[in-house]
């Protein structure tokens, strides 16, 4: 195969994902906007972000925030990359405008509950915390979500996801407590 050959085929694909996305956006229009799912998918993507701005520790806002937003970054690129090789899928889609991204548990819930187990009780062992948001997100919220129709694990176990929100949790805590943040300064021109 050469280059042109290459172009060919990999806008042959690309026509295809469009027409696959097409198709989900038809089925988030038509058949799961409104409907009890949909509304809880939207709650969970709300809820938790109103929720950690009232009962955050103010002081950390910044930090916190860090650690979020590394983990919403971390769930996607791991989802991209398991949803191109088909390991699971999500088939309950929330928004019929890239229905592959907009889902609640990268953009609020994995971060927000990340973000509350980094500043509650912050003495308290990080491997015992990792463990327990691990344990909860891998056995308990993915579990409910097979069962809600959220998540389709395919072949994948668990106990894989468990690693990862121990990775996730990892980087948070990191990012949370090891990086040391300094303050911004505006550098003036006069002489």
């Amino acid at each position: 195969m050469d280059f042109n050959e290459g172009i060919r085929q990999s806008e042959k694909g690309t026509q295809q994902i469009i027409k696959g996305d097409a198709t989900i956006s038809d089925a988030v229009v038509h058949d799961f906007l409104f409907t009890w799912q949909w509304w809880f998918g939207i709650a969970l993507f709300i809820i938790p972000w109103i929720v950690w701005f009232i009962f955050r520790k103010k002081e950390s806002t910044g930090r916190l925030l860090a650690a979020g937003f590394s983990a919403i970054i971390l769930s996607l690129i791991i989802d991209l990359i398991t949803d191109s090789l088909g390991v699971w899928t999500y088939p309950m889609k929330f928004s019929p405008i890239a229905p592959k991204l907009i889902l609640p548990y990268h953009f609020s819930l994995t971060p927000v509950v990340l973000m509350f187990f980094l500043q509650i009780k912050p003495h308290v062992s990080p491997l015992l915390k990792a463990v327990i948001f691990s344990f909860l997100g891998a056995f308990i919220v993915m579990k409910f979500f097979v069962y809600i129709k959220f998540y389709d694990p395919k072949e994948w176990p668990s106990i894989f996801d468990f690693g990862i929100f121990l990775i996730i949790y990892g980087i948070g805590y990191f990012i949370c407590n090891k990086l040391k943040f300094d303050t911004v300064s505006i550098q003036s021109n006069k002489k």
